[in-house]
This record gives C-alpha cells, structure tokens and sequence, in this order.
C-alpha cells in the first residue's frame, strides 16, 4: 500500500510540474506513434468512417461552462449519452459499428453526446480561465447534473421540437443524472426512459482493492490541494503522455494497464479487452476531470449515502444550512428508469445496484448482464452480441 501511495505522489508530482511544452516533447510524438489509424481519429473522422454524419455544437450552462456537444443525426427519437468518469463521448464511437453510439444510429435514433465540463471538448468558460483559475475546477458530479445535463437536455429538446427524449448514463453519468433529477424535478418530465448502466451512487461492502484505495483518496487528495492541482488527465499533458507511451506497447502493456489496473479495480473479463484494442483506446482516454470529482466520490464510499459535497461542518453550514449534507432525493425521482448492472463489476457492485432499485420509485426494468465489468458497458468486444439488444428492447417501448 504504501509503495502504491508514494507511485500515486510520483505521478500527481509529475503532473504539476510539466509545463506545456513538455507535453508537446519528443515523448508525446512518439507515444503517438504507437496508436492505431482509429486511435488517431478525432469523434467526427470516426463517426464518418462508420458511415455517419457528425455535427458539433457549443451549449452553454447557467453557470458559464461552454460544453461541447456532438449529434449523429437519425429519424427516430433522441437519445442523449452521457459518459462516466475520466471519459468523454469519444468511447461511445471508437469500436465502430460495436460501440454503442454508432450502433444507435445504425438503428437510425437521433443520438447526441455529452461532453462534461473539464473534459478535453469542454474546457472554456465564459470568464474563467482552466489553466490560471482554480474556480473553474470547483465541481464534481453533482454540477454536471444540475447545471450540464439540465443545459444540454433543454439544447436538444430545443433544436428537436421533441417534447421528451431517452437517456444513457454510464456510471457517473448515471449520478448526474440522478443529482439533477432529484432537485430539479421539472426534468423529469423530459426524459422518456432513462437507462442507468453500472450506476455510481451507493458504496456499500466494496472490494478490498478499493477500500484501499479510498481509505488512501483524503490523503492523497489533500496532497493535490496542497500542491495546487485542481485539474486531473489535462489533455496532452504529462500524465496523459505517460500512459499512452506506457500502454499502447503489445503484450507488456496490457499486462501492467489491463491486467495490473484495469482489471483489478473494474472487472476481469479478457474476452471483450484485446489486446489490440489498447492503441485505439489510450488514442482517446482518459480525459480531464476535476480533483473534486473524486472527492465526492470518496465521500459516499465513506458516509455510505449519496448525498451532497460534504464541505465540513463550517462550509456545510454556510452552503446548506445544517452541518451535514443532504442526500439526494431519489423518491422525487419520477422518470421511468432502467437499471443495468454487471455481474463482473467491481466498481458498480450488483448488491449497490439492488440498494438503488429500492431507493428509486420508478424502476421499470432492473437486470445483471452475465459476463460484464465496469468498463464493459462502454468498451468491450462483445458488448453487441449480450448488452446491445437488451438495450434496443427498452428504447423500442419508449420510441
């Protein structure tokens, strides 16, 4: 553990000192090298390789953030995808017609793709600045629903004429999505159905692996606080740099990235991870994110609620009114919701996943898909033959 602790120092200390042209080194090119042709692609030149038009648009949110949003336009209704943690749109197109965003609009739904603020598409304000203002980095999952998801959900109502469209959140995605519904419950009479994949909000028994790992988050992320860093997996920079070059070499990298991280914390299933899929995958994650992202995060694995930012007695006080966070009122939750949980996933427990169903007052469809980690849902192989027709069943009933 302790080595652990001290590589993650490393890395976080790396990452604060690189400036910009050393993210632009030799280094970078080389790394870049290594992806392959779909690893090189940006969303727009992948969607049109698979046959598709992509269009591009800039919404703006209450709170300033100019978020990039990508549609793929289709006859039937639309569906808006929300991403998880670390991601952006680009995983729902780099498997091609085997990723869920093309496989949509293979199906001829109207599909739109949200890219939270922070990300690498999403990193503009209206006055902040992501590389001079710390403010600009002061949110987590919760600002995402209320001020992002709200935002984009009114954007694509607006330019459809629809009076409510369908809705997929992977895993932080699925947090926002509820954050924002349960306290702003005028969306949801916006929403059709909205389908929770692997679901990030209860944390309940969690693997050894991951206890750890919180356990060890306040330390470290006080570290980051310390030194400044607000901002996580900033594009192109350091960081980014190193994982690319470290893994998108053949069979050693997949043992260290896939089999010594990726596995460990989110699931292990070899048969929809190949090997070859690295140079396409580490082409397009992970993207930027927030400090506070995973504060929060670490904040429900220890209060063992999905509640509000816990800003200590003092800041909760000011910001709430009481001492302590509230939660997140799920039984004001009226949308319809499907709930989709991996029976492989060690993130995304299936027991988490049951605690959600009971706290939701709307869940028409709850169901374990055999065979499927956390990062399954979104990257794996195989997902077209066991997860895509259940999914296409649920649209089907709402479209």
């Amino acid at each position: 553990m302790k080595s652990a602790i001290i590589l993650l120092i490393v890395i976080i200390q790396l990452t604060h000192s690189a400036s910009e042209p050393d993210a632009k080194s030799l280094l970078s090119v080389i790394a870049d090298l290594t992806l392959s042709e779909d690893g090189k692609l940006n969303f727009t030149q992948l969607v049109t390789k698979y046959g598709h038009i992509a269009e591009q648009y800039e919404v703006t949110t209450e709170d300033g953030y100019l978020l990039k949003l990508f549609h793929i336009p289709g006859k039937r209704s639309s569906v808006l995808l929300t991403h998880g943690l670390a991601a952006d749109a680009d995983p729902y197109v780099i498997r091609g017609h085997g990723s869920l965003g093309i496989a949509l609009a293979d199906k001829e739904y109207d599909v739109w793709l949200l890219n939270n603020r922070g990300t690498k598409f999403s990193r503009r304000h209206t006055e902040l600045n992501p590389d001079k203002d710390k403010k600009f980095w002061d949110f987590s999952f919760h600002e995402m629903g209320y001020y992002d998801l709200a935002a984009t959900i009114d954007f694509v109502l607006d330019q459809t004429g629809e009076e409510k469209i369908l809705a997929i959140g992977h895993s932080q995605g699925a947090s926002q999505f509820f954050a924002l519904t349960s306290l702003r419950p005028e969306y949801n009479e916006k929403v059709k159905l909205f389908l929770a994949l692997a679901p990030g909000a209860y944390f309940f028994n969690m693997p050894t692996l991951f206890q750890i790992i919180a356990t060890a988050g306040p330390i470290l992320l006080e570290l980051g606080k310390t030194l400044g860093i607000e901002e996580l997996c900033k594009d192109r920079g350091a960081l980014l740099t190193l994982i690319k070059t470290i893994c998108t070499k053949g069979i050693i990298s997949y043992e260290v990235c896939v089999k010594g991280a990726i596995f460990p914390f989110m699931g292990h299933n070899p048969a929809g991870f190949e090997l070859s899929f690295l140079r396409t995958l580490f082409g397009h994650t992970p993207s930027g994110f927030s400090r506070k992202c995973l504060e929060h995060y670490d904040q429900l694995y220890f209060s063992e609620k999905f509640s509000q930012f816990d800003y200590g007695v003092k800041g909760n006080l000011v910001k709430y009114g009481r001492s302590y966070p509230p939660d997140y009122a799920l039984s004001k939750i009226t949308t319809d919701v499907a709930v989709m949980a991996g029976k492989l996933d060690t993130l995304s427990l299936v027991h988490n996943a049951k605690v959600l169903k009971k706290k939701l007052p709307n869940v028409v469809h709850f169901e374990v898909i055999e065979a499927t980690t956390h990062t399954d849902f979104i990257l794996s192989g195989e997902a077209s033959k066991y997860l895509f027709p259940s999914i296409f069943r649920l649209l089907q009933k709402y479209d």
